[in-house]
């Protein structure tokens, strides 16, 4: 027997074990609860589903979506954060990936309760505007990205059905006014930028009430 061949053996099993890629994070709802029910409950409640109208509603939202968020404003190697907000900026600082993830992982399993359409006067209006968008304006449908119920696209678009409808309003005015900066390839702040307030307002309220 060839008395390099276990020499080799040895070094090729190595190789490939250290070469194997790391298990996926997972997890832990549990521990994401109780991050929730001490320091999120304040502005988002025990379960994710905000009574404060200007405060989202974050039950039922995909995991991979919150965790983009709380990165974004927790910020990343010194550099200011993404999303700027006083209040979330200081409240996520201090938790590790592990954490979001957990806060993450928790929300996403509560169950939403949505809101509701309030103005029947712009109802129609939103819903043209969400379903069909403006092709004279170059104003996509909002479907094409958060479908047609809003459920949105895991790790890629939010859902945004049964939000409230002045905390998505304000979402779309910021993005609109390059305040909000963190979409990627500036998808929503191209898209803001060709709506007046009446179009905000109109699809904000129509959002409200998709399910």
């Amino acid at each position: 027997m060839n008395r390099f061949l276990p020499v080799l053996a040895a070094a090729l099993s190595t190789t490939v074990w250290a070469a194997a890629p790391a298990p996926a994070v997972k997890a832990d709802p549990a521990k994401g609860q109780q991050i929730v029910a001490t320091v999120c409950v304040a502005c988002h409640t025990a379960d994710g589903n905000s009574v404060i109208p200007i405060n989202p509603k974050l039950a039922g939202q995909h995991p991979e979506y919150l965790f983009k968020q709380m990165k974004n404003f927790k910020g990343e190697g010194g550099k200011p954060p993404e999303r700027a907000n006083p209040i979330m900026n200081a409240m996520i600082a201090a938790y590790t990936d592990d954490q979001m993830r957990d806060v993450a992982a928790f929300l996403s399993e509560q169950k939403l309760k949505p809101e509701v359409s309030k103005n029947p006067e712009t109802i129609e209006y939103g819903r043209k505007l969400y379903r069909a968008g403006d092709q004279a304006k170059g104003l996509p449908a909002c479907a094409a990205c958060h479908g047609p119920t809003g459920a949105g696209m895991p790790a890629q678009f939010p859902r945004i059905a049964g939000q409230f409808t002045d905390y998505t309003e304000l979402q779309l005015k910021s993005f609109r006014a390059g305040e909000r900066a963190n979409d990627s390839n500036k998808m929503m702040r191209m898209v803001a930028i060709k709506m007046t307030d009446a179009e905000i307002k109109a699809v904000a309220d129509y959002v409200a009430g998709l399910r």
